[in-house]
């Protein structure tokens, strides 16, 4: 089974630095400023027709798009369906996978701000037991560079997910696969993503505001940032109404030949294995939008620490590694900052879990924000079984068609 983690597509930049676009509808000279509603409509128009050509193009199921220009949705709309028979609707909730990552790093820098913590502490002062905790800062885990194996691709949780996508993994778990792996690299000497970087973050995050993960969040990221309708829970569930996912990804260890038809409802596959516990969230995307705006425009957070949180700081540093398929250069098309990858111009974040995308963005300049959420149709699937997160495509489209002076790489 090829596991499509929530970050798979970002860890080697492959599908920012690279995958291209359909033919789209003739790009705005400029964005409107304030649209009348007569702007608004012919925009409206304009961006259903891009949309409606990328639904065909990626075989999609469903899609769900949102665009905010200057703060404010000019742009809201869903294609598909979600079961057979029931249509996709704009506010329906789909698993946000990595931008859990985000929230996480603004929790951290939230607490920083507050003195709870520096960003410089040593995990030794949280987490002693763990293999080279005294190396280890905080800053290392969320960006990073701290050198722990991602649990993601060990074999425990491969065959794991495979044979029981409805398992419940506990956090214990999760570290202990991917601290007792061999270290990728000595700490903060190259960067490689790692899930269990912020698996262990959460467990710090949740001592530092002395309270659960769950509801740290809520305080210091959900609230400030105005994000009603995102949520963590332990379970499977998903707030209604709720986006339905289909995958073909469990074919070849069911033995299928490529002939043979194979599609099965992933909605419930249990997520516990992607993030820390009390961070698994689900979202819609207006909260994206809002989540994107926030994170690029620092809300609630000091000056210092949204840069800490969103700048280049990393251009420059990373290399390729033999043995560690996670590790690469930061460049300035792509590169992490804390739980957020700058993608050329935009800030951008994805997710992918068991047959669903996530992308979203945003464009200092133009204060243009974009999010997108997909699932595919079975014949998206090709005859392993995989399936590209197609989200990306369509988040590039949109950013190419609305702000086509700063297209992100790849475009």
């Amino acid at each position: 089974m090829r596991i499509r983690g929530f970050v798979v597509a970002c860890i080697a930049g492959t599908v920012w630095a690279a995958a291209g676009n359909a033919a789209t509808a003739a790009p705005p000279a400029v964005l409107p400023d304030a649209p009348a509603s007569a702007e608004r409509t012919a925009l409206a128009v304009q961006l259903d027709t891009l949309l409606d050509q990328q639904f065909a193009r990626h075989k999609l199921k469903a899609a769900i798009v949102e665009v905010a220009i200057r703060g404010h949705v000019v742009y809201r709309q869903a294609r598909g369906e979600s079961m057979n028979g029931v249509p996709a609707t704009a506010d329906m909730h789909f698993r946000s996978g990595a931008f859990a990552f985000t929230h996480m790093s603004t929790l951290m820098l939230a607490l920083a701000d507050r003195h709870a913590l520096s960003i410089d502490d040593k995990l030794s002062a949280y987490m002693p037991g763990l293999p080279r905790a005294d190396a280890i800062t905080l800053k290392n885990l969320a960006n990073m560079t701290s050198g722990y194996a991602d649990y993601v691709y060990q074999k425990e949780l491969l065959d794991g997910n495979v044979q029981d996508p409805f398992r419940r993994w506990s956090g214990p778990e999760l570290i202990g696969i991917g601290t007792g792996k061999p270290k990728q690299f000595a700490p903060g000497a190259n960067w490689g993503y790692s899930h269990t970087n912020y698996v262990i973050l959460g467990q710090v995050l949740a001592k530092a505001a002395r309270m659960p993960l769950a509801a740290a969040l809520d305080k210091y990221v959900y609230a400030p940032q105005g994000l009603s309708e995102t949520r963590t829970s332990l379970t499977p569930a998903i707030p209604l109404p709720a986006l339905h996912a289909y995958s073909s990804e469990r074919r070849g260890f069911l033995g299928l030949k490529p002939a043979v038809p194979f599609y099965e409802d992933s909605t419930y596959w249990d997520p516990s294995w992607t993030t820390a516990p009390g961070a698994v969230e689900t979202s819609t995307v207006d909260d994206i939008v809002k989540t994107m705006i926030a994170t690029g425009t620092g809300t609630g957070l000091s000056a210092k620490a949204h840069q800490e949180q969103t700048g280049k700081n990393l251009v420059g540093f990373g290399h390729v590694q033999k043995g560690c398929s996670a590790c690469r250069p930061q460049t300035v098309d792509f590169n992490y900052g804390l739980g957020v990858f700058n993608a050329g111009p935009y800030l951008v974040q994805t997710a992918s879990f068991a047959g669903e995308g996530a992308s979203g963005g945003y464009l200092a300049s133009h204060q243009l924000t974009i999010a997108v959420a997909t699932t595919y149709a079975q014949d998206a699937y090709d005859a392993k079984g995989d399936v590209a997160n197609a989200s990306v495509d369509v988040f590039k489209a949109f950013a190419k068609t609305l702000a086509p002076d700063e297209p992100p790489p790849g475009s």
